[in-house]
């Protein structure tokens, strides 16, 4: 419902600007590229720009006016000290309040988030109901499905999904809320049903500065003027620190014998084929098996039936459901090309989260294990010689690579990662290959019989970035390519010796291999 520049004005507490006041708004936008006419615009500040850097393109495709917190040149601006926290409400006021009209499920954690949010997806389609998801790797109404750009959008983007989802007629929506989203307000004006807290460890410590910080920003996403309910896994202190000091009806779950939670999962077994375990709830135990792999999903899919299980639905259901749902991808993703050993891709970024993927693939092959590795740059540097040790521990051969450098120097990140991983008490052959697509074909050659080959780190990603430049890049297609090319009839040799690696702005650089 439109509203004019007067009225929000008024709400904001900010002056008008002069001879404005009348002018329909019936949009909001925090991208310029996304401005149509009648849009107010949020100029809003950045790390490295300024949302008023991009006036001129919000001018031309026709913004009423800005919010910002400082006068635009041209547009008629609404000045105020923090644009942000005001982004969500009004949004979700132009699209009709969409989260008071249907439940909306946040999860949120370190680790498990993807997973848990489509263990959710699941588990709505096994009770029938149609369903919403937006997170970091899809946005998806019950009709229609496009890839993320961020684990949690900004707020207008948030609120028109939903109001997508209940057009499109959505019973319920799934969404993944990062601490990003929950410090910069992303998630303000979205109402939840329930939240869930998956556990927490250190990552992201560039932007929070401390696992504090860190915490406090989790659990501010559990305040009942935020959501009715909420589920806490409590297998870490995190967990049991959030659960005692939650001001909201909270529901707990564990998959840690002996510690008291409301759900706990138990028997619990996991295969090449699958996970299987015990439920225990309110209401009984039941079997639950789910097709994806990794001990660590049986906390999720626990925490995904507490969930629905307090939105009312049977939680065998939704286990049924939750059976069907055969890959979260980049998470233990198999690629398989007819090869004689195991190939996967993960997202596993930190410490917590390649500790629980690689403690699951040293059980899974009694080969070897050979895991293709590097940082992201632009995040936490204390993890990185962190990622370097813990992949050194459990694998035969670490490859370190690179993954997305961004606005950092690429043989500085391979370097801490390195040192990580040749500096511990640890048997594992090193090898530093700059180019990814290089170092998966590597990690391929070197395979025997037997072994398993884990891509650790991008996930579903498909972009790598280097600075300004960025080339599509997905793990999943370069190692099944690397896993053909590797089955495929060797060709002729010729006498051209090796070729170069060519990387990102033309720099060509032959593979080297640490001492």
């Amino acid at each position: 419902m439109p509203v004019t520049l007067a009225e929000i004005a008024r709400d904001l507490r900010c002056p008008l600007p002069p001879g404005a006041g009348a002018e329909l708004v019936t949009d909001v936008a925090a991208d310029s590229r996304a401005v149509e006419p009648g849009t107010l615009w949020f100029a809003l500040p950045g790390q490295r720009h300024h949302g008023l850097d991009f006036e001129e393109q919000a001018r031309r495709r026709g913004a009423v006016a800005v919010v910002s917190d400082r006068p635009a040149r041209t547009l008629p601006t609404l000045v105020v000290r923090a644009p942000r926290p005001a982004l969500g409400p009004l949004a979700s006021r132009l699209h009709g309040d969409p989260s008071r009209r249907l439940p909306v499920f946040g999860v949120t954690g370190t680790n498990g988030k993807t997973s848990t949010t489509y263990l959710l997806d699941a588990g709505l389609a096994g009770a029938g109901i149609p369903r919403g998801l937006l997170g970091g790797i899809v946005a998806r109404t019950p009709a229609r499905s496009e890839p993320a750009t961020r684990t949690t959008p900004e707020a207008d983007v948030i609120a028109g999904h939903l109001a997508r989802c209940v057009a499109d007629g959505a019973g319920a929506a799934v969404l993944e809320v990062s601490s990003h989203g929950l410090t910069e307000h992303r998630v303000d004006g979205t109402h939840f049903a329930c939240v869930a807290f998956t556990g927490l460890a250190r990552d992201h410590l560039d932007h929070h500065g401390s696992m504090e910080s860190y915490f406090a920003a989790k659990a501010a996403l559990f305040d009942p003027a935020r959501s009715e309910r909420a589920v806490v896994a409590v297998d870490d202190a995190w967990g049991l620190r959030l659960a005692g000091r939650a001001l909201l009806p909270t529901v707990t779950c564990t998959t840690t014998p002996g510690v008291a939670a409301d759900w706990r999962a138990t028997d619990i077994h996991a295969e090449l084929t699958g996970t299987r375990f015990r439920a225990h709830g309110p209401a009984g135990s039941f079997p639950v098996r789910l097709r994806l792999l990794g001990t660590h999903q049986v906390r999720n899919a626990l925490i995904a039936l507490a969930v629905l299980a307090g939105a009312g639905i049977h939680p065998e259901r939704a286990a049924a459901g939750m059976a069907g749902l055969g890959v979260v991808p980049g998470r233990l993703e198999r690629v398989d090309a007819g090869q004689d050993f195991l190939a996967f891709v993960d997202y596993a970024h930190n410490e917590d989260g390649q500790r629980a993927v690689l403690s699951w693939a040293r059980t899974a092959t009694a080969g070897r294990l050979i895991v293709v590795i590097g940082a992201t740059g632009d995040r936490d540097p204390g993890k990185r010689a962190v990622l370097g040790r813990t992949a050194a521990q459990r694998a035969d051969l670490v490859v370190v690579t690179d993954e997305s450098p961004e606005h950092e120097s690429a043989p500085e990140l391979r370097r801490q990662v390195l040192a990580g991983a040749t500096g511990g008490a640890s048997g594992a052959a090193t090898v530093e290959i700059a180019d990814r697509g290089a170092a998966i074909r590597h990690a391929v050659a070197a395979a025997r019989p037997g072994d398993l080959v884990l891509l650790a780190g991008r996930g579903a990603d498909t972009v790598q970035r280097y600075a300004a430049a960025t080339r599509r890049f997905d793990d999943r297609a370069e190692l099944e390519a690397a896993l053909r090319d590797r089955r495929a009839p060797a060709p002729p040799r010729g006498d051209s010796g090796p070729a170069a690696t060519r990387l990102p702005g033309g720099l060509a650089t032959p593979s080297r291999t640490a001492p």
